[in-house]
C-alpha cells in the first residue's frame, strides 16, 4: 500500500513538470490509498456529509443549498429528494480545471461498500488510468451512497445521471424522471450539456473536455490534504 501511494505521488510530480503552474499536493501520512473505480452522478440531493451526525467526524457538515442551488440552508433541513424536503446540492459543488493535468472537484465515495460516512470531508487525489493516464482529480468527499462498491468514487458531474434518486432534480429543475439524458450515465454528448441550467453546464462540459468523454475510468487514489479552494466551497473540514 505504501509503495503504491509513493507511485501515485511520483506520477503527480512527473505529470506536473510540463511548465504549467500547479498547486502543491501534500499526501496525508498513513492516509488511505489504493486502486479504485469511478462512476458519475448528479441527483441534486442534499449530500450525505451535509448532516450533523457523529459518524461524519466533522466540525461543520458540507453546505447544502435552497432550491436555487446558491443560498445556504440549515443543516437540519430534509433533502429535496425526500417528501417535502427543501435542501439540495449546491450548484458550485462541481469540478473545474486547474491546468491540463489537474482538476478540483467533489465525489461520493465508499471504501467499505455501501453507505460509508467514515471519510466525509477528507480529500483524495484520483490519478486516472488508461487513456487518461497523467490526468488527476483532487476531490473532496461530500457524499456516499448505498449503491456504491468498495473503493468506489462517484464523481459529481452535472448531467452525469440521477441514479437511484429521482425526486431532487425533478423538484429543483423540473426535469423528467430520468433527468438529463439517461437515468444511469446521464447525457451522452457535450451538445446535450446545453439542456442543463446555465449554472450546471460548466461541470457537464468538464466531463467531455477534461475527461475527454471517457466512460468511468479506473483510478489510483491517495488521501491528500484538502486545498482551501475546496473547503471554501463546502465549509467542511474533517477533524480526523
Amino acid at each position: 500500500m505504501k509503495r503504491q501511494a509513493s507511485l501515485i505521488y511520483l506520477l503527480v510530480l512527473c505529470s506536473f513538470s510540463n511548465g504549467q503552474s500547479s498547486p502543491e499536493i501534500v499526501p496525508v501520512q498513513r492516509g488511505f490509498s489504493g486502486s479504485g473505480v469511478t462512476t458519475r452522478y448528479w441527483d441534486c440531493c442534499k449530500p450525505s456529509c451535509a448532516w450533523q451526525i457523529p459518524q461524519t467526524n466533522v466540525k461543520t457538515p458540507v453546505e447544502s443549498c435552497q432550491i436555487d442551488g446558491v443560498n445556504p440552508i440549515d443543516f437540519n433541513d430534509q433533502s429535496g429528494c425526500d417528501d417535502n424536503g427543501v435542501a439540495y446540492m449546491c450548484n458550485d459543488q462541481q469540478a473545474w480545471v486547474i491546468n491540463d493535468t489537474l482538476s478540483y472537484g467533489f465525489v461520493a465515495a465508499s471504501f467499505s461498500g455501501g453507505s460509508d460516512l467514515s471519510q466525509c470531508c477528507h480529500c483524495v487525489l484520483l490519478s486516472f488510468q488508461g487513456r487518461l493516464l497523467g490526468k488527476h482529480l483532487l476531490a473532496q468527499i461530500t457524499n456516499t451512497g448505498s449503491d456504491l462498491y468498495q473503493n468506489h468514487f462517484d464523481i459529481a458531474i452535472p448531467g452525469g445521471g440521477l441514479g437511484i434518486f429521482k425526486r431532487g432534480c425533478m423538484t429543483q429543475w423540473n426535469t423528467t424522471e430520468t433527468g438529463w439524458g439517461q437515468e444511469i450515465g446521464g447525457v451522452t454528448s457535450e451538445a446535450e450539456c446545453s439542456e442543463l441550467p446555465a449554472a450546471l453546464q460548466r461541470g457537464c462540459d468538464w466531463r467531455f473536455e477534461f475527461l475527454e468523454g471517457v466512460d468511468n475510468p479506473d483510478v489510483l487514489f491517495q488521501e491528500v490534504e484538502c486545498p482551501a479552494e475546496l473547503t471554501a466551497i463546502t465549509k467542511c473540514v474533517s477533524l480526523s
